[in-house]
Order: structure tokens, then sequence, then C-alpha cells
């Protein structure tokens, strides 16, 4: 799967049109660099799925909940700040990773070894032009 997003505007379309073709797939991993977008489609899909709270990145927190209108989680981690395996497991990653909501995790290169198997890898890069591409390759 593959969407060029052509601006800021057109976020929610792609979010729309992203939560419909990943069916029961739950936990995404976001790599694109610094300032590609990751965060802020993370909040156009929060929106579509009717989060009413600010969504901003958890670098420091490391991992932000919302509450969907269904009431179900969605929960937002940032891995840039963590050194090691070893703390990404001191927080309990295997709580959020298996609780059967959703998991957007930006910087997933720095914990790669945790993440399960059903993972959808999603590259985010900036287009020549200034747009974005985002490209779902395959599941872990």
């Amino acid at each position: 799967m593959r969407w060029i997003i052509d601006s800021v505007d057109d976020l929610k379309r792609v979010a729309k049109e992203f939560l419909e073709s990943t069916g029961d797939n739950k936990i995404y991993a976001l790599y694109g660099p610094m300032g590609v977008g990751k965060t802020t489609f993370v909040k156009a899909v929060a929106e579509c799925l009717g989060v009413e709270d600010d969504v901003n990145s958890p670098t420091f927190a490391i991992v932000n909940e919302y509450l969907a209108a269904t009431g179900e989680s969605l929960f937002h981690f940032d891995f840039y700040r963590v050194k090691s395996i070893e703390e990404a497991m001191d927080f309990g990653y295997e709580e959020y990773f298996y609780s059967g909501n959703r998991c957007f995790i930006e910087w997933p290169e720095m914990v790669e070894a945790l993440l399960p198997e059903n993972t959808l890898i999603c590259k985010f890069s900036e287009l020549a032009d200034g747009r974005r591409e985002l490209v779902i390759e395959e599941k872990l």
C-alpha cells in the first residue's frame, strides 16, 4: 500500500484510507527521518478514531495513551531517547504491544527485537517536491 500526502490538509483522507486498508492490524512501526510527519500522521489517525485529546509527541514520556470514541485505548510511542532494549523492557512494553489496542511506534529501530510478529512496517519519506510518501511494506 502506498499513499502520497499532498499537504497537511490531505492527512485526514490518508488517515481514513490507512485505517480502512490495514484491517485487523493494530501494531504500526513508523519509520522515517525526524520532521517527516510521523507524529502529525498519528494525530490525523487519532482524530479519525474520535480521539478528542491533544495528540503530541511522547518523546519524553515514551508513551502517550489516548481514548478513541469507542472507549478503546490508542498508544503512541516514541523510542527516540531509548538507548537499550532493557530500557524498553523496564517500562513493560508487553502490556501495551499485546493489549489488543492500536500501537503507533515512532523510532521502532530502537526496539525492533521486541516488536510483535504482526507489526506493520510503515515508511515515511519526503519527496523532492516536499510532499510526503507513506508506504506499508510488510509485516514483521
